[in-house]
């Protein structure tokens, strides 16, 4: 049993460090002071880091969760505070990272009496979080807080909501708690042999390594699993890496084919949305295993040949032993087919990564940035055509050092992810590709960046539209509305203004230089590309 003494502030703020937050990620806003107080007060103090918007708060709480794989820390004021953070907390809810918001609430002694943002807060957030409630009594947040961090942190992970009213957080009194971890359960036996089976049977299986195999800290048991079955592997989200680019096994590249042709998928960490067609493959004539870190993840809406919810790691070294002993009937030709047609696909870049046109090829900035990339650097997207291409080129070296929007698809997450990376990984380069339009959302948060000194790279593919909808809306219609944006429009003026530095990049053949100057600066620094407007993402998917 832990006892804490003082005001609210200090018991949540002692219960969040007992957790291992080491940053709280906050907007001021004087219904939560008492929080910053215990934050000031805590020995040692725990780092406050405040932005310019509440979404950029919990996104960067948001990315915490996903890089340190351990709940991240968002502190919102009451009313607009909150509000401001829901879509970043929708976000959270379908990336499955783990996160605790906090809110300020208008005091309960006057509750219903015209508060200033009197609002009950809770309701707005019930269906995009795991649990979402008020505290009310000085004695009970530290259990409140405690039992949210396990919650976040446990499979399946998510957001967790909490408010205070203020009355409550200010107030002072004793209370004791009996701390407790993240639950993790094992996967069924049954349900790995049943899979195991699957495989024994199948001549062309793949597999799909999803966020969650790193979320769940799989990714060496993932790897191993992988080489031991010599099973062709396709990666999204943050299960990019586990295998690293050039690995005779990867075949993201080759996934047209790999899903065209499959005759089992194994899909582990993800779900079966719209980004692996709902989980049809083989036009629908492959056979489907659905493995999730908790059993209610798993996919209801497809047939499913097999599924098992548990521990990822547990699933996989159970996977590679249950193997053994029903054998193998890989086609032999399968793993080298897919990994000749993605290396036939790296290969097929080459004209597009050295692309010498006038206006810039969105390819060619990725074919400057490639080589510049360290092992263990930090890409973040926050955009839609510019960042799909990042998608498509940028393979990352190591498992959890890419990050986006995820299946949501909120543009704004930018800022507060690169503030996160930042922190969480001091030593590593951190780059941010942003969509001109998706600059819009948060490139004040640069004034963040400067004031607590972390720099980071910014690269702007400025085409002067909103890529996304401006060309389907031509093909649908034959003319677009709501798709223009100024062209050539002065971003990293901006972050120069906010105090970080920068430069226009208006040809080809300036890319290089610019980038080595983003990169040997100290100073948040924007390389503001101007693109080729009339270049459109040659997508397979749309979402809906």
């Amino acid at each position: 049993m832990t006892e804490l003494s003082g005001h609210g502030g200090a018991h949540a703020v002692a219960v969040a460090r007992a957790h291992g937050v080491q940053t709280m990620f906050t907007l001021s806003g004087g219904h939560v002071f008492p929080l910053y107080d215990g934050a000031v007060q805590a020995d040692p103090p725990m780092r406050l880091l405040d932005v310019r918007h509440e979404q950029t708060a919990v996104f960067a709480a948001e990315a915490t969760g996903k890089l340190a794989r351990r709940p991240g820390l968002a502190v919102v004021t009451a009313g607009p505070g909150v509000t401001n953070g829901v879509s970043a907390i929708a976000t959270a809810h379908f990336n499955g990272s783990p996160v605790v918001v906090l809110g300020g609430r208008a005091p309960d002694y006057r509750w219903g009496a015209g508060l200033l943002q009197e609002l009950d807060q809770p309701p707005l957030v019930r269906t995009i979080t795991k649990y979402a409630g008020t505290v009310h009594a000085v004695d009970k947040i530290a259990a409140a807080v405690d039992d949210a961090f396990r919650l976040a942190g446990s499979a399946h992970r998510g957001p967790v909501f909490l408010d205070v009213p203020m009355d409550h957080l200010f107030g002072s009194g004793e209370a004791a708690y009996a701390p407790t971890t993240a639950d993790r359960t094992p996967p069924d036996p049954d349900d790995v042999d049943g899979i195991a089976r699957l495989l024994a049977g199948a001549e062309r299986p793949v597999l799909v390594f999803g966020s969650d195999v790193w979320l769940d800290g799989a990714e060496t048991a993932a790897r191993q699993a992988a080489e031991e079955l010599g099973v062709p592997v396709v990666a999204n989200g943050q299960g990019r890496g586990v295998l690293p680019p050039g690995h005779r096994l990867l075949a993201t590249r080759a996934r047209k084919i790999a899903f065209g042709e499959a005759d089992l998928v194994i899909v582990v960490g993800t779900p079966l949305d719209f980004r692996l067609g709902f989980g049809e493959f083989a036009g629908g004539g492959a056979k489907v295993a659905h493995v999730m870190d908790a059993a209610d993840q798993v996919a209801g809406h497809v047939a499913l040949a097999g599924s098992a919810g548990g521990d990822l790691t547990a699933f996989f070294t159970g996977l590679a032993g249950a193997a053994a002993k029903h054998g193998l009937g890989i086609d032999a030709a399968w793993p080298a087919r897919l990994a000749d047609a993605a290396a036939a696909a790296i290969a097929g870049d080459a004209d597009v990564l050295a692309a010498d046109s006038d206006p810039i090829h969105p390819g060619r900035i990725y074919g400057e940035l490639l080589p510049l990339l360290d092992d263990d650097a930090v890409v973040i997207g926050d955009g839609g055509d510019f960042v799909s291409y990042a998608g498509k080129y940028v393979e990352p070296k190591r498992p959890g050092n890419w990050l986006d929007p995820g299946p949501y698809g909120c543009l704004g997450t930018g800022l507060g992810y690169a503030i996160a990376a930042r922190v969480e990984r001091p030593s590593s380069q951190v780059v941010l590709l942003l969509g001109d339009g998706a600059a819009g959302f948060s490139l004040m948060d640069v004034d963040t960046l400067v004031r607590h000194k972390l720099p980071v790279v910014m690269i702007c593919g400025n085409n002067g539209i909103w890529g996304l909808e401006k060309h389907p809306m031509q093909f649908l219609y034959g003319y677009d509305v709501a798709a223009e944006l100024t062209p050539r429009t002065r971003y990293d003026e901006v972050v120069k203004a906010l105090g970080g530095d920068g430069e226009l990049v208006t040809s080809p053949s300036a890319l290089a230089p610019a980038l080595a100057r983003a990169f040997a600066s100290e100073v948040p620094y924007m390389v503001n590309v101007i693109t080729d407007p009339d270049n459109a993402y040659p997508r397979s998917t749309t979402g809906v």
